[in-house]
């Protein structure tokens, strides 16, 4: 798992070769004989399970059988500015038209609904870090065309300390270390939370805006750097926005947005 960087200590990385699903297992430091010998000790014990219901899994997958036919994938048309599911007549959902984001585009492969919620919910809410190897290399499968055209340096939307402290984990975080690890990239600390606010959740656009607002800061001058901001789930674009346009104002010359799943808004 590479390190973290700061943009005054950020280097670069090797970004044209990605982990298949054997090195992402063999290359495990300190994978030695014993130590595979004591990992398949342990899957006799503590099978693989799927991500979404618990079910136990012949192999590595993410989801047993059931839940990843349930799985549903972001429709071909959307917008292609935020993701927004649906068919737009210029391409781009009334949100973007009115107000263009200050990030370049965001996508999410998979709707946020059924096994992929259930999914997210258990790693973020129900004290499931050790989801974030699997949910990565999922997200590195499905979001592979996306991801090899992204910036490099990739980018968690991070809790407040507050939040932090209670949950013990910060799932974003956890997802940029294994993505990065997974696909060569690097993992940058480009943002700090320094404001709490309540989770979005039920929360209208506006009040969604209103509660984001200020409430992130940059970390250093990320001048002429492009930067992948990554989350879990993408609903209105608030939480991005406002992340993304801290970025800017620090100098940083593109952002893109990637998360798991596209949840549906109103446009």
């Amino acid at each position: 798992m590479p390190s973290r960087f700061t943009a005054e200590s950020l280097t670069t990385n090797d970004t044209s070769h990605w982990l298949d699903d054997s090195e992402q297992v063999e290359r495990r430091p300190g994978m030695g004989w014993t130590s595979r010998a004591f990992a398949g000790f342990i899957d006799i014990f503590f099978p693989p399970a799927c991500a979404a219901c618990g079910a136990v899994t012949s192999g590595p997958e993410s989801f047993c059988l059931g839940c990843e036919l349930d799985l549903e994938r972001l429709p071909e048309q959307h917008c292609l500015r935020c993701s927004e599911p649906g068919s737009f007549e210029r391409g781009h959902c009334p949100r973007c038209e009115l107000r263009p984001p200050p990030f370049a585009r965001a996508f999410a492969p998979f709707l946020h609904q059924g096994p992929i919620a259930r999914a997210i919910h258990q790693f973020k809410y129900e004290d499931h870090p050790e989801l974030a190897p699997t949910l990565a290399a999922l997200l590195a499968r499905e979001a592979r065309a996306f991801i090899d055209a992204a910036p490099g340096i990739l980018c968690a939307i991070p809790l407040h300390r507050n939040r932090l402290r209670r949950r013990q984990y910060d799932q974003a975080q956890l997802l940029v270390q294994q993505l990065a690890h997974q696909t060569r990239r690097t993992a940058a600390d480009c943002l700090r939370r320094i404001r709490n606010t309540r989770r979005q959740v039920g929360l209208t656009e506006t009040q969604r805006e209103q509660n984001v607002a200020g409430c992130f800061e940059a970390c250093g001058d990320w001048s002429g750097k492009s930067v992948l901001l990554l989350d879990d789930v993408f609903t209105t674009g608030a939480t991005a926005r406002t992340a993304a346009s801290v970025l800017r104002a620090a100098g940083a010359a593109e952002i893109q947005v990637l998360a798991i799943a596209r949840a549906f808004s109103q446009t």
